[in-house]
């Protein structure tokens, strides 16, 4: 299930690897509402909601079960719209899914009747990119991730671990500037999920994987201080960030 060699094994690169390092503000959310409509009347589940995202910093929304957190997300990757407020992204107004923006999503939500290989491959395929392109770019990608050997298998044969592997390669084969995780860990055992959480956290650190800045939602205080160099608080009902916490322990912790 874990290759052990995946996260150590050398890359070929001209440049030596580097830590990712604080940079420009890549992603802002000024005063986000977001409300749904009910019999009984609106049910406002986010109300001005604001946070921003820099580039080279790993940022966690924490809050309890139905503060918004996934809400803010999907709005943050386009899927949904705000009903107040304004998302932006690269100094441009958010309107729906924006190129460079990635999701891994809580549920595993691979395609069953594709392969490991043709899961990776469906983002570039709906981008465009030829068939020898998405190929190598795929098979990069789950070799990057720990599941070289196992792209011809389907998600039926896969544990949930490798399954969730198979999301985050699809994730990473666009070559994003954000990658946005919902809970991604919540759906498998402990210690899968610390192994994963260990081995993204090597892969960032040593500047291995495309991407720039990371927003990862979850209600596990733990993994938030493991993973985040800063944490948000939301409230519930309706949720807003009441807090910001910066940890102050470098990676590896």
């Amino acid at each position: 299930m874990h290759n052990p060699n995946a996260v150590n094994a050398p890359v070929q690169t001209s440049q030596p690897l580097q830590p990712p390092r604080l940079g420009e503000e890549i992603l802002r959310v000024d005063h986000v509402c977001r409300g749904f409509n009910k019999t009984q009347g609106e049910l406002l589940v986010l109300d001005d909601a604001n946070l921003s995202l820099r580039e080279g910093e790993i940022v966690g929304l924490l809050g309890r079960s139905g503060s918004g957190k996934s809400t803010l997300l999907r709005i943050i990757a386009g899927l949904i719209e705000p009903t107040g407020g304004e998302v932006t992204y690269l100094g441009q107004p958010l309107r729906g899914p924006a190129e460079g923006v990635a999701m891994v999503f809580q549920t595993f939500a691979l395609f069953p009747w594709l392969t490991v290989l043709q899961n990776v491959e469906a983002g570039l395929e709906a981008l465009g990119v030829g068939a020898r392109e998405r190929r190598e770019r795929a098979l990069a990608a789950i070799d990057l991730i720990g599941l070289d050997g196992f792209e011809n298998a389907y998600p039926r044969e896969l544990s949930g671990g490798m399954r969730q592997r198979v999301g985050f390669a699809r994730a990473l084969v666009v070559d994003p500037t954000i990658l946005l995780m919902d809970e991604p860990f919540s759906a498998l055992d402990v210690l899968t999920a610390e192994t994963l959480r260990t081995d993204l956290l090597d892969l960032w650190t040593q500047g291995r994987m495309p991407i720039k800045s990371v927003l990862i939602v979850t209600h596990n205080i733990e993994e938030a201080v493991f993973m985040c160099d800063r944490i948000l608080v939301l409230s519930s009902n309706p949720g807003r960030v009441i807090a910001e916490i910066k940890v102050p322990f470098k990676h590896p912790r």
